[in-house]
């Protein structure tokens, strides 16, 4: 019987429990043919299963270690072979070991002798990965060379987080959101989203395509109905943020703008717009294709009524303290505290972030905006945009319409 036909200890024990259901209560004649039909499957004495069958099948605990089976000699093979395949994985190493070893006994290489053809033709998979993770251990690696990175740009910004209990305004997380659906290819719609970390403030813009173009024109709209000026913007790595031209817009056009971003592929240290993404754009959104310049509008259209419900009307609470508790096992238990919940807007006007005008137009704002009304307007909206024609396949979108609407149609208050 081959190496791949025979049955590991494990699967003789799980087959022979079974068969034990049916040795147990059989007669004489029964369990002899029983036997030696176990005798056959498994290529175990008859006396040894007769052994098992009364016993409890528990395999019990290896009194003395066993000796090695492969000796140095396999190892110093091993070692030659994986370094000819460049050190693959045993699964890939250990079914080419006999044809690379007698490749290499050509050239010299390797001395293969009978015992370590036969030993090579024989070793598991499991005892290859042992063998190669002992062997390894002590091998110097030279790095291999990475190219150099494609974004150039992210050397010039820094990376770290956004402090939890950030009292200062301005402070932005900032992130797209994706509605592509279930295909990634052409323009389709994204969501630009920016949550201020001390008061929960929000803002959201829909764009076609993610551009310099369109991002600049998203985030120069948010900036513009911002009640507050902006300190930090706190991104991940992706090049539509990360690029000269927004570098430039930070830097030149808004000026005093910090910019920041995360470490790479660590979403937590965008906790705050990573939460808002599902709760704030795809609980409404959801995963549909959105990729027409009409979809887009109407989308931005449903944001600007968003803004004042999410900002002047949804309490949100804001975490105070963070306490760790370590167990003496060493596991710990964070318990943590929040404030009393209020509005984005009511946290906002207990700083001194916000102008007195502008606070005064904004609760004016506020007073005569009926908030259940608008909450149904924002679902009416939303069924609105599922709608609208999406964009005919193969057909592109003029993404100057888009940006055409955003310029010469600002957000204004109602």
């Amino acid at each position: 019987m081959s190496n791949e036909e025979r049955m590991t200890i494990d699967e003789r024990r799980k087959y022979l429990r079974q068969m034990q259901k049916r040795y147990a209560p059989a007669c004489a004649a029964e369990r002899s043919d029983l036997l030696s039909e176990m005798a056959i499957v498994t290529s175990l004495h008859r006396k040894s299963l007769i052994r098992l069958m009364a016993s409890d099948l528990v395999r019990q605990p290896r009194r003395t270690q066993r000796g090695r089976t492969y000796k140095a000699e396999v190892d110093d093979a091993l070692r030659v072979i994986a370094e000819s395949y460049d050190y693959p994985c045993a699964e890939r190493l250990q079914p080419n070991l006999m044809s690379m070893a007698q490749q290499l006994a050509q050239h010299g290489e390797l001395r293969l002798s009978d015992t370590l053809r036969q030993q090579l033709d024989a070793i598991s998979v499991s005892t290859v990965g042992r063998i190669l993770q002992r062997i390894r251990q002590d091998e110097p690696h030279l790095p291999r060379k990475r190219p150099e990175r494609a974004n150039q740009v992210t050397r010039e910004v820094p990376m770290r987080r956004i402090a939890w209990d950030e009292d200062e305004p301005g402070h932005f997380e900032v992130d797209l959101v994706h509605h592509c659906g279930p295909r990634a290819d052409g323009d389709f719609m994204h969501s630009l989203q920016m949550i201020d970390v001390a008061t929960g403030w929000s803002e959201r813009v829909a764009l076609l395509g993610r551009s310099y173009l369109v991002m600049e024109a998203g985030f120069e709209r948010c900036r513009t109905r911002l009640p507050f000026a902006v300190r930090e913007i706190h991104s991940d790595n992706g090049s539509e943020f990360l690029n000269h031209h927004l570098l430039r817009f930070w830097k030149e056009v808004v000026r005093n703008v910090d910019l920041s971003r995360s470490r790479p592929y660590q979403k937590n240290d965008n906790r705050f717009v990573e939460q808002k993404n599902y709760s704030l754009v795809r609980a409404y959104l959801g995963n549909e294709r959105l990729d027409s310049v009409p979809q887009v509008v109407a989308a931005n259209h449903l944001y600007d009524q968003m803004w004042l419900y999410y900002n002047l009307f949804q309490p949100v609470m804001r975490m105070t303290e963070k306490i760790i508790h370590v167990a003496e096992d060493g596991s710990h238990r964070v318990e943590r505290h929040f404030d009393q919940a209020r509005t984005p807007f009511d946290r906002l006007c207990a700083t001194s972030a916000i102008a007195p005008a502008r606070r005064v137009e904004l609760e004016r704002v506020r007073n005569r905006t009926n908030p259940r009304r608008l909450r149904l307007e924002i679902n009416d909206r939303l069924e609105h945009i599922f709608t609208l024609p999406a964009a005919n396949a193969g057909a592109s979108q003029d993404v100057y319409d888009l940006l055409l609407v955003l310029k010469s149609a600002p957000f204004s208050l109602p």
